[in-house]
């Protein structure tokens, strides 16, 4: 065990003149530090407030009008001012020269960034930049090319796949019965060239309905329609340039999840009755 030697050193030890000296230095120290941000918080503009981010969805299938409707009612205008906007030849929309300025088809669905800053002018030329993106790829290119069509063409096959498949396991097959009927000189049928001519989406189609003169009515008239009748996504372009292998012509859905496809029109007569069938039971019971 060792011993230690006691230490004589004496602390330094504070009177009571030296501690209020000492609390009143750090009472100043303090003082000056809140001081100094104040100062410079009245010299200083404040930072603005930090804008909350809003964003607007254009789903697939969309019709040029539906997509109008939401861009008023996003940036809060007048009904009906982004349909004239996009109308106006200032708005300079960059459509493909086959599209005849008509932007059906190209005002691509997704979900765009909305701020207090956003302009209709400014949504539609990046909707339609998007589909511009997403369109003039190669594979597209290609895929247009090897069904002998043009890729303004695809885009309208696209559209009728869009509106008229029930699930996107079914759009490659919708593809194929369009192609199939353009290649023996069918005409289309499709209702939902009808709904697009009438303005409705409804599956109750009439004998009167497929009678309008109109050149949407593809049961009236051959070949495809003059324009895109909605806004296809990705999937249905896919399904257009590349078809399911098939000799399908007809096609009902019978119920939902449950689209028939055939090549027999006997059996897609069976079909529709069912349909009809099932119909009549949903509106009685």
């Amino acid at each position: 065990m060792t011993h230690r030697q006691p230490d004589r050193r004496r602390r330094a030890r504070l009177t009571r003149r030296g501690r209020i000296v000492l609390l009143l230095g750090a009472a100043l120290v303090v003082a000056t530090a809140v001081t100094v941000p104040l100062l410079l918080s009245r010299d200083e503009p404040s930072p603005a407030p930090v804008e909350k981010e809003r964003t607007l969805l254009i789903p697939e299938g969309w019709r040029a009008t539906q997509v109008y409707r939401a861009v008023d009612t996003s940036l809060g205008l007048a009904a009906g001012t982004t349909g004239r906007i996009a109308g106006a030849p200032a708005t300079r929309l960059r459509l493909p020269a086959a599209a005849g300025g008509n932007p059906e088809g190209y005002l691509f669905p997704a979900t765009y960034p909305v701020t207090s800053a956003t302009t209709p002018q400014g949504l539609l030329r990046y909707m339609v930049a998007t589909a511009g993106t997403r369109f003039g790829t190669e594979a597209i290119t290609a895929g247009a090319q090897r069904n002998g069509v043009s890729v303004h063409q695809t885009v309208i096959i696209a559209s009728i796949v869009q509106a008229e498949a029930d699930t996107p396991d079914d759009m490659g097959k919708v593809a194929r019965v369009v192609y199939n009927r353009l290649a023996r000189g069918m005409s289309l049928q499709m209702d939902s060239t009808l709904n697009y001519a009438l303005g409705r989406s409804t599956v109750d189609t009439t004998h009167a309905d497929t009678r309008i003169d109109s050149p949407y009515n593809t049961y009236e008239r051959q070949g495809l329609p003059p324009t895109p009748i909605g806004n296809p996504g990705e999937q249905a372009m896919s399904a257009a340039i590349a078809p399911a292998e098939g000799e399908w012509l007809y096609f009902v859905t019978v119920k939902p999840g449950d689209t028939r496809f055939t090549s027999d029109y006997a059996a897609h007569e069976a079909n529709v009755a069912e349909f009809n069938a099932n119909r009549r039971t949903a509106a009685t019971g």
